[in-house]
């Protein structure tokens, strides 16, 4: 699986995984197409792995990621942006044409 987190996406997502998790929590991530980068996003902290979720670990950054979202994150570098017009994580899909390439789909905390 090939998708790149940037350094700010993994300070947010440390961030999350310090003020929710436990040791061995991961931080899950459900993608689903939708929105102006044709991505849509849940994020939440979870103590384990959901059925069917792969765990991935990346820079001692533990993810749940159910099968749709492995896909969907084929390619794609999950960054994270705090402005004045927009606070979250960006999806930025080189294989997106609607919008651009640089846009970022709509994030649900659970």
């Amino acid at each position: 699986m090939s998708f790149t987190i940037t350094p700010a996406a993994e300070r947010f997502i440390r961030f999350m995984l310090r003020a929710d998790g436990g040791p061995d929590s991961g931080f899950r991530l459900v993608l689903s197409p939708g929105g102006c980068s044709g991505l849509s996003a849940d994020i939440s902290v979870k103590d384990a792995a959901q059925p069917g979720d792969a765990v991935i670990e990346r820079d001692g950054l533990r993810l749940f990621l159910p099968a749709e979202s492995r896909i969907l994150l084929e390619g794609v570098t999950i960054d994270f942006t705090d402005g004045a017009s927009q606070t979250g994580l960006v999806f930025r899909d080189p294989k997106a044409t609607s919008c651009g390439s640089a846009v970022s789909a709509p994030v649900r905390l659970q």
